[in-house]
């Protein structure tokens, strides 16, 4: 295993903490693409890796404070409200996810509460133990059939595995392939008991809204709200610095949007920033793929619901490369190839209006008390 920096340096091992059972495209979305069958397979599937991702932290005694708490989604307007029945309307339409409608929120029993570095860094030691070597500070800059390219010399590989993420648009032959789009996040002071008693969220419970441009939370193992959401812009050509992880107006955007939320914490001591890229396909479609010929294979464009997603790709891309024939091997996103993001100035324009045009819907259903019809005609575009 070859990584530029440390296992779980990106996205890997600075995500929400959210180990779901959410795919990018929804499941109407992907009944439309590939047929009712396939999107039940995949929605199967990927309910399945929430329990999976847990029995095998158990089995191998990895400390990451995984507990399958569920996520709350609230709905805290009347549009919002609305947007929750449709939720509950379609997932009882499709009949796999078992969404309770309560008083002022829907609840999605598949999903767990995680600490991510602490579950990589783990599977790094488990992976090591079954015979792996991982080479860490280990650039790679490119790869052909049977060799990869590395700021350090050049490795022999009979299969090769390219799974960059949203780091995939720091090398040339994925640049156009995936679009970094960055997510950050804050963690709060321990929080007493009572607060998170009065709140309503227990200890495995993940959080987050039907507003449209994205926050997310969990109750860490230690009583903190780490709060996460979009907003910092695209930047041009798809770079990627370490600098772009903070920034100060996105911070600030965060620690308001969590007062609003939950006032009982308005006052809360903000002790963490952090934030990092994920990756985004042209079509919100994650997909594993493999080149028979080249034995090159590709895994990724999760969209930032990578953390069982990832689990999930990486065993059927074991099926693939093995030869195996399973049910995971025929599951619709094997095979998907997304079409490329356009050339520049197209992108960065393309990507920030996107990003302005769902914070300028939460601010139309604010004011109209009404869907937003800008969310309505960017829904193609992101997977709904």
């Amino acid at each position: 295993m070859l990584e530029k920096e440390i296992a779980g340096f990106g996205a890997s091992g600075r995500n929400g903490g959210w180990c779901s059972a959410l795919f990018p495209r929804s499941t109407a979305s992907l009944a439309k693409a590939h047929g009712r069958d396939a999107a039940l397979a995949m929605r199967r599937a990927m309910i399945a890796t929430v329990d999976e991702v847990g029995a095998v932290t158990a089995a191998n005694g990895i400390d990451c404070d995984f507990v399958k708490g569920g996520t709350i989604a609230f709905a805290r307007t009347a549009v919002q409200a609305r947007a929750a029945d449709a939720d509950v309307a379609e997932a009882a339409l499709f009949g796999v996810d078992p969404l309770e409608r309560r008083e002022a929120s829907v609840f999605d029993p598949n999903c767990a509460r995680v600490h991510p570095a602490k579950l990589v860094r783990g599977l790094a030691r488990v992976v090591e133990g079954l015979g792996a070597t991982v080479y860490e500070q280990t650039e790679v800059t490119g790869w052909s059939a049977g060799t990869v390219t590395t700021a350090r010399g050049t490795v022999s590989a009979g299969e090769i595995v390219i799974a960059l993420e949203g780091y995939g648009a720091t090398v040339a032959q994925t640049h156009r392939r995936v679009l970094p789009l960055y997510s950050l996040m804050i963690a709060t002071e321990p929080l007493p008991d009572s607060t998170w008693d009065e709140i309503g969220i227990e200890h495995g419970q993940t959080f987050t809204d039907y507003r449209h441009l994205l926050i997310y939370g969990q109750r860490t193992a230690d009583n903190r709200f780490a709060f996460g959401g979009r907003g910092a812009r695209y930047h041009w050509g798809s770079v990627i610095r370490p600098g772009f992880d903070r920034d100060p107006r996105v911070f600030g955007h965060l620690r308001s949007a969590l007062a609003r939320v939950f006032p009982q914490v308005a006052d809360a001591r903000i002790t963490h920033r952090w934030g990092g890229p994920l990756g985004v396909p042209r079509d919100w479609h994650a997909g594993v793929v493999r080149d028979a010929g080249t034995r090159i294979s590709t895994a990724g464009g999760y969209v930032g619901d990578g953390l069982s997603t990832t689990n999930l790709a990486g065993r059927t891309l074991a099926d693939l490369i093995l030869g195996h024939d399973t049910e995971l091997t025929r599951l619709p996103w094997v095979g998907h190839h997304s079409p490329d993001w356009e050339v520049e100035p197209l992108r960065f324009v393309g990507a920030n209006l996107g990003m302005l045009a769902m914070d300028a819907a939460d601010v139309e259903e604010s004011v109209t008390s009404r869907p937003s019809i800008a969310a309505k005609l960017m829904g193609p575009l992101v997977g709904h």
